[in-house]
């Protein structure tokens, strides 16, 4: 038997487990704390003849926790398990592994003092992992927890600070513990968790060392590690981004250099939309799209022009080939303009009927919102910050969480999972317009104007004045999810403004106090 984590992609049920069927088995009972802890008990798999994939003999029902945890975060963890031999007993492992881990105590906080008391003693982690049917990475993962503070450890005891988020707090200095804590222990103030507390530990931008295209021995800067899970973060943007963007610059020259006709580098975040293009070999004139997203990622598509440039390439090639004439090619079904004809006609009668349904028409235009269409652009609100204090300022705001969960929620209900990713903003592809429109439908009312709250909440323009009319409309007192902070007194000079904005978010809106004082 062979102890490892295992990535949950390399996992399948095998049809020799007792409780396999195709239905998905009940796991409200272990849900919670698969979502707090992770998976502590290994499954037992084994290999299934395919390189690199194996099937679950036992721990089904934590294979399908663990799953529905990564749809929710939209990230999955490779999963403790124990490796099957040939002629291993599936009942005696999965005995023993089970009269190992009962041997732990409850809580990680009680395992990690016991793991720190045997490497004392000098015992080696693999000895521990060994003794307690662990994987080494487990043993590493609790002894992390002693780079928290005492306070953070206690508090990860009682259960009060969820996995995620002690994961985060494993890659902060000791004065960010402190600061944490500091917003942890005020009731008026918001500690931030989960992919929150990223943003806040980076200052609203976080990058793998995942993503770098150069080695990473060539990076001068400060590299941040989460212990937990042995990722590793760049803890300064720009400088990755000077590092990176040479590294982009040196990809493109190679391409030139073995031969390719062109090689274009897209802005940074713009996407790269196949179906605007036809896959045509290098020999044949074919390009070299190169894409960077926000957070770094570099993909290379090779081979590729516009559709224009793929049709003015193959008549140039037919005329050039000396040929009998070509076959009479066959006519299309309908011609342009009867096509045309049928497409108006049936518009039309479309969209008179729609008048009749509000409801319907209520669920499409949601739709367009958050996908788009040849005719709908809609773009999200970026929350772009001045400078880091201002974006570590909201990344702890209250109303920021408050406003991530309903994210999550709605995305939730449309079937999307993704906790990062807003729910508008789409990219007018038409599949996933009919798609979100066929959730909507089967949604009630009441949740689909929940969705529909949070896609214009999600397209608010910051600083507009539409901002200060719903503000007053609603009669939004600031008290309620915002205080002057550190970061609001460091950028405001002028005390006498402050003593006004002070007295005047005592009374509701604080910006009007602002403008008048300008």
């Amino acid at each position: 038997m062979q102890l490892a984590h295992v990535s949950i992609d390399q996992l399948s049920v095998s049809a020799i487990n007792m409780r396999h069927s195709k239905r998905a088995p009940d796991i409200s009972d272990i849900l919670p704390s698969v979502r707090a802890r992770g998976v502590l008990v290994p499954l037992l798999i084994r290999p299934n003849g395919t390189p690199d994939t194996f099937e679950i003999v036992a721990g089904r029902r934590r294979y399908f926790a663990a799953k529905t945890v990564a749809d929710e975060r939209g990230e999955a963890e490779p999963l403790p398990c124990a490796i099957m031999e040939e002629g291993d007993d599936a009942d005696a492992l999965e005995a023993s592994l089970i009269e190992n881990i009962a041997r732990l105590d409850p809580d990680e906080v009680s395992q990690w003092e016991t793991f720190t008391r045997l490497i004392k003693m000098g015992r080696g982690i693999a000895d521990i992992a060994a003794t307690f049917g662990l994987t080494e990475p487990q043993v590493k993962r609790i002894l992390a927890l002693g780079d928290l503070l005492p306070k953070i450890r206690e508090a990860y005891r009682r259960e009060e600070i969820d996995t995620e988020t002690v994961r985060h707090l494993t890659m902060a200095s000791k004065a960010q513990q402190k600061d944490w804590l500091a917003l942890y222990a005020d009731p008026e103030q918001h500690a931030p968790r989960g992919w929150q507390l990223k943003q806040w530990l980076f200052g609203g931008q976080s990058i793998s060392t995942k993503v770098a295209l150069f080695p990473i021995e060539d990076y001068p800067g400060l590299i941040v590690s989460d212990l937990f899970g042995e990722e590793s973060y760049f803890a300064d943007a720009d400088l990755f981004w000077q590092k990176q963007n040479e590294a982009i610059a040196a990809k493109r020259e190679a391409y030139s250099e073995a031969g390719w006709a062109d090689v274009t580098v897209l802005e940074p975040g713009q996407y790269f939309h196949s179906w605007d293009y036809e896959k045509t070999p290098k020999k044949k004139g074919g390009k070299v799209i190169i894409t960077v997203s926000q957070r770094g990622e570099v993909e290379c598509h090779e081979g590729y022009l516009s559709r224009k440039e793929a049709r003015r390439a193959r008549s140039n090639d037919e005329a050039s080939e000396e040929a009998e004439a070509p076959a009479k090619p066959s006519r299309p079904e309908l011609s342009g303009p009867m096509q045309n004809y049928v497409d108006l006609h049936r518009h039309a009668a479309v969209r008179t009927a729609l008048l009749d349904h509000p409801g319907i028409a209520l669920r499409l235009m949601v739709a367009h919102a958050i996908v788009g269409s040849s005719l709908w652009t809609v773009r999200v609100e970026s929350q772009r910050a001045a400078n880091e204090t201002v974006a570590a300022s909201i990344a702890a705001c209250k109303a920021q969480a408050t406003f991530a969960g309903k994210q999550r929620e709605a995305l939730t209900l449309l079937g999307t999972i993704d906790e990062e990713g807003p729910v508008a903003g789409g990219n007018s592809d038409d599949f996933a317009l009919a798609s979100v429109f066929a959730r909507l439908l089967a949604l009630p009312d009441d949740d689909v104007l929940r969705v529909l709250a949070l896609v214009m909440a999600e397209t608010l323009a910051s600083g507009s004045a539409i901002i200060e009319a719903l503000g007053n409309h609603l009669g939004l007192d600031m008290r309620g999810c915002w205080q002057p902070d550190d970061a609001f007194f460091d950028l405001l000079r002028d005390k006498e403004v402050a003593n006004e904005i002070l007295a005047a978010s005592a009374a509701g809106w604080s910006r009007t106090a602002i403008r008048r004082r300008r």
